[in-house]
């Protein structure tokens, strides 16, 4: 194999790997944002776990984020607007990378 083969092939494997970390930091993310929402609604314990399944059930309607942003907006109602919940995930989507960062 050449070193431009070697390259190529290590650029991929970069690319795939990355690619599973985003996946997996979303659906992290996903996850933490579940269980924030779950406590605004009262819930805890399996009931709050179970609900965080949903959210991030909820990602996999379609492409980008906006899926779960009108899924916890729908179930929150008044308890919170659309840009809290789009900041809440901002701030989730760090703490996911970094619960990931510690688990590696």
């Amino acid at each position: 194999m050449s070193t431009f083969d070697d390259r190529e092939t290590a650029f991929e494997n970069k690319f795939a790997h990355d690619a599973e970390m985003q996946f997996r930091a979303e659906a992290r993310r996903n996850k933490l944002l579940g269980l924030w929402a779950a406590g605004l609604l009262g819930k805890s314990g399996d009931d709050a776990a179970d609900y965080a399944k949903e959210v991030v059930k909820a990602d996999f309607e379609e492409a980008g984020h906006e899926d779960v942003v009108r899924k916890v907006l729908g179930d929150l109602g008044d308890k919170a607007t659309a840009e809290e919940i789009r900041a809440k995930m901002e701030e989730l989507m760090t703490v996911a990378k970094a619960q990931l960062m510690d688990e590696i």
